[in-house]
């Protein structure tokens, strides 16, 4: 069976002046030793700072830096929008795309998304594609139907290589920025039922190889248990991922296996 990576990826959202952003990321860089070549941390940091991030860890091994977001065109007149191409051009790895945020607040579909990952594939970057359900759907026990059609209509267009370069975040969007998080159970509950999803239609190597990430109000207090699930391959973090500390905890919180 093929090893999955473990990713630790940090979602820093609309946060932090670029000098903030600086220190920050070079208090967590210089006490991050990553002795297991399977472990990956992500930072998905603002469009302004990407230059300069990466350029702080270029000398670092599986430290990588993701755009939070990209537009669905190639090119064009489409004053404020960052296209795939000009990510890739300052070596952005990977792009996160369908964040319930956008989601909610930018009414993104998942037809757009699928525009979206095309492009960024096309880049050769990697892709963070989030789903999730909202409280009212969890509520209803209809999380797993609500997640499928989301992966259906956004990733099952493209062809079994392509996905091998796209990371799946489940998002509990009730549990985002709440303090709530979904029980072990419930989160791996789902990540094996999405697995199961990406078996039927793509095949037991695909579904084995692709890395699911819990995106629920991750902490240094619920990371070990929850990475320590079957189907769990590490967290897409957002507040904790602008605390030092509380990071560093969640990365060493990656399993070794």
């Amino acid at each position: 069976m093929m090893i999955r990576k473990k990713i630790a990826a940090a979602n820093w959202k609309m946060n932090l002046t670029l000098t903030q952003a600086n220190e920050l990321l070079d208090n967590m860089v210089k006490d991050i030793a990553l002795t297991n070549l399977n472990h990956e941390v992500v930072f998905a940091v603002p469009f302004p700072y990407l230059s300069a991030m990466k350029e702080r860890i270029k000398s670092q091994k599986n430290i990588v830096i993701a755009a939070q977001n990209c537009y669905s065109k190639k090119s064009g007149a489409y004053t404020g929008e960052i296209s795939a191409e000009m990510l890739a051009s300052v070596g952005v790895d990977f792009v996160v795309l369908g964040h319930s945020e956008r989601r909610e607040y930018f009414v993104e579909t998942n037809a757009q998304l699928t525009e979206k990952m095309q492009l960024v594939l096309d880049n050769k970057m990697k892709v963070i594609f989030c789903c999730g359900e909202p409280l009212h759907v969890r509520e209803a026990n209809q999380q797993n139907e609500f997640v499928h059609t989301q992966i259906q209509e956004s990733l099952f267009a493209f062809t079994p290589e392509q996905l091998t370069q796209i990371v799946i975040a489940y998002e509990p969007i009730w549990a985002i920025g709440t303090g709530k998080t979904a029980t072990t159970e419930q989160a791996e509950d789902i990540h094996q039922a999405i697995r199961a999803m990406i078996e039927k239609k793509y095949g037991t190597q695909v579904a084995q190889q692709m890395s699911i990430l819990y995106g629920g109000s991750v902490k240094a207090n619920n990371a070990k248990e929850l990475f320590a699930c079957a189907n769990i391959d590490g967290g897409l973090v957002g507040g904790a991922s602008l605390i030092a500390a509380e990071f560093l905890s969640i990365i060493k919180a990656l399993p070794d296996l």
